[in-house]
């Protein structure tokens, strides 16, 4: 194999590599990806986070296939093309925050507005949701959220008692400190707006 060609595939790995890792530190991606019902539909949504994963090693490389995601954990500033999303109106940013069909009572939806990079926004909305029992969020990342609608029971693993939230509060959630929703409100549901770190 000449210089070249492994390095077109060593490329094409990594890519794999970067949406992998993706999957495994996105809840709302891994949801996306579990979706898809064919081979076409992974790759279209590959290339809609800028990977080119459909090629074959061999082939050139595809306009604009340069993955917009920086997996790396080190405290990376926020990439360009995360605000660009945020800025042209894509997932759903466009739109306002408290429109859109209430959820299926006991289900959630997570929407991007902002990421995949270092820096991720969603809008999440709950309807009469709560975890499994038994069940505690244990994430690497910090998280702020704000109860834009709707009330909430969230409780913590340290605390004895679970926290009413209401339209209005906000908290952070340090790396590691678990949690888990008790309860949310019926239709029209609990909104949140939840970034990530």
């Amino acid at each position: 194999m000449a210089e070249a060609q492994l390095q077109q595939f060593l490329e094409k790995v990594r890519q794999l590599n970067a949406f992998v890792a993706l999957s495994e530190a996105d809840p709302a991606f891994r949801q996306r990806l579990s979706d898809c019902a064919n081979h076409q539909q992974v790759v279209d949504l590959a290339s809609s986070f800028g990977f080119d994963i459909a090629r074959r090693w061999g082939e050139p490389p595809s306009q604009g296939s340069q993955p917009m995601v920086s997996i790396a954990r080190d405290g990376a500033d926020l990439q360009d093309r995360d605000l660009a999303l945020l800025a042209d109106g894509d997932n759903g940013s466009g739109q306002n925050l408290l429109s859109g069909a209430c959820p299926t009572p006991g289900q959630e939806r997570s929407d991007r507005l902002l990421g995949p990079g270092q820096l991720r926004l969603e809008l999440i909305h709950s309807c009469e949701f709560a975890n499994p029992p038994g069940f505690w969020y244990d994430q690497i990342e910090s998280e702020w959220v704000l109860l834009l609608q709707g009330k909430a029971q969230l409780r913590f693993a340290d605390e004895a008692q679970a926290r009413s939230l209401k339209a209005g509060d906000s908290l952070l959630i340090t790396p590691r400190r678990r949690h888990r929703v008790e309860a949310t409100d019926p239709a029209p549901g609990t909104r949140w707006l939840a970034l990530f770190w």
